[in-house]
């Protein structure tokens, strides 16, 4: 198991943003679901401010897959969330409990990620909190 995407998932469950920052390049580039490229750091963290407050989540039945000597990743996962606060564009928030099967996709260089790609339903979670 890629040791530097479990750390980043660790964190992303604790909401330590830091620590999540600490497993990325300087130069890394954020592929957000129905969204532009992200980037570098500050607009990881932008987009990590921005969603800790809007969401309340945690990633539960993970598994990691390592490819290409570990310069490459992937996860599979099951988001468990509450809408907190109304997200632009999105349907009102009221504290909806979701649950939404998701996953990522990384490249990694000298033990640091540059390249994060999350996918999920977006219609399906539009559906459990309309």
């Amino acid at each position: 198991m890629n040791t530097t995407v479990k750390a980043y998932f660790d964190a992303f469950n604790r909401g330590d943003v830091a620590a999540m920052l600490a497993c990325l390049s300087d130069d890394v580039a954020h592929y957000v679901n129905e969204g532009k490229v992200r980037p570098g750091k500050d607009m990881f963290r932008d987009f990590c401010e921005h969603m800790n407050r809007c969401y309340r989540e945690e990633l539960t039945d993970m598994v990691i897959f390592d490819a290409e000597g570990g310069t490459r990743a992937a996860a599979e996962y099951i988001v468990n969330g509450v809408y907190l606060e109304t997200d632009e564009g999105l349907p009102e928030a009221k504290g909806q409990i979701y649950r939404l099967p998701a996953g990522s996709f990384f490249t990694l260089r000298d033990g640091l990620i540059t390249r994060v790609v999350t996918y999920y339903n977006l219609a399906d979670w539009t559906a459990q909190v309309s």
